[in-house]
């Protein structure tokens, strides 16, 4: 199958793509307090040079007390961080690729000592406690409005610094996603029962976004099925649901669905070979990004322990048939590309004898 369908251009509105391959979200946890460093630079800038067409950013946390969950992320408020962003956006430039930010809030999944302020707990839809304490803060009306916002000031910290869009996190059992997900949202109001009203956080705050980007800015949206916490989960059953999901949040304002699964070859739903992104552009008309082991023989779950296993360079052919096929119009590529900065310009030049198998090694340094 030729490969000339990865690498033919992309055009939405103001995004105009030299490729389709795109670099997929990654934590990497290489930024101290929180800013991007000249390391973090030189690792985009490598994808872009070697053919990468859009770099979608490791998460980034949003301005909230309670965004983060893990230690040295990147931020995305503050001048240092948004400084950092700007040297990255201007890497990237340079080489002829696109960037956006994903701009991230964790949810319930923060736990106290989580710096910045290690007194903070988690913010979620429903209030936990544990042992008498409150490790899950129930978020109040007010509480959805301040986030909200932070998403929206991030957004238009990203157009300011020349980023060519954003992605809103909204997968894999963090907070907006937990507002999706009828085990994590028991509210009673109007931002929880059926999943219309489950979704009503996700709406509002895409809608806050545009509002603060204007028209013309891209809005990528990242969702999932499964979860962190349960790799089974299925947010929807049919295509029918998966329609009315996905509808309003079209309406309030999503340019791109990113459908993230773990195998970008499994059909989503019986009846159809069809994967997420390949319903979801069906259903909504929408461009859609695919994801999941593309380019490797093994998927993700089987690294989120200390292993020694490695994960050899696999073939495309499915992948381009499917591309060729206009089932979905990108392609993010995350541990092939976090192990082999050149894994895009080897594809083009047939040379997939010389892509680097992925370990587990890999996630120990920035190449």
């Amino acid at each position: 199958m030729p490969v000339k369908a990865l690498f033919k251009p992309f055009h939405l509105g103001t995004l105009e793509l030299p490729t389709r391959v795109v670099m997929a979200p990654m934590t990497r946890s290489f930024s101290p307090g929180g800013v991007p460093n000249s390391k973090v630079i030189e690792y985009y800038r490598r994808r872009a040079a070697a053919g990468v067409g859009l770099i979608i950013t490791e998460g980034t946390t949003v301005g909230h007390k309670a965004s983060n969950g893990y230690p040295n992320v990147p931020h995305f408020y503050g001048e240092a961080a948004l400084a950092g962003w700007k040297k990255v956006v201007d890497a990237v430039h340079a080489e002829g690729g696109k960037i956006v930010p994903q701009l991230w809030h964790v949810g319930s999944v923060r736990r106290i000592g989580t710096e910045p302020d290690a007194s903070v707990p988690g913010y979620g839809p429903s209030e936990k406690v544990k042992e008498g304490q409150v490790v899950v803060h129930g978020m109040t009306k007010q509480d959805i409005q301040d986030v909200i916002a932070a998403f929206a000031q991030a957004a238009r910290d990203a157009r300011s610094i020349g980023m060519d869009g954003v992605e809103i996190h909204g997968a894999h059992g963090y907070l907006i996603d937990q507002f999706f997900w009828e085990g994590s949202n028991q509210r009673t109001d109007e931002y929880g029962g059926n999943l219309a009203n489950r979704s009503r956080f996700a709406i509002e705050l895409i809608q806050a976004v545009r509002a603060a980007v204007g028209e013309g800015f891209p809005i990528i949206f990242r969702f999932s099925q499964w979860k962190q916490q349960d790799y089974t989960a299925r947010l929807v059953q049919t295509p029918e649901a998966l329609g009315e999901f996905l509808k309003p949040l079209a309406d309030a304002g999503v340019d791109i669905f990113h459908c993230s699964t773990r195998r970008f070859w499994e059909p989503e739903f019986d009846g159809s070979e069809l994967n997420l992104a390949g319903w979801t552009r069906k259903l909504t008309g929408k461009p859609t990004i695919t994801v999941g082991s593309v380019g490797l023989d093994g998927e993700f779950l089987q690294f989120m322990v200390n292993t020694d296993k490695v994960a050899q360079p696999a073939s495309l052919e499915k992948l381009l048939e499917r591309l060729n096929n206009d089932e979905f119009d990108l392609v993010a590529v995350g541990r092939a590309l976090l192990v082999d900065p050149d894994w895009a310009q080897k594809v083009r030049d047939g040379r997939e004898e010389d892509i680097l198998p992925f370990s587990r090694e890999a996630l120990m340094t920035l190449v």
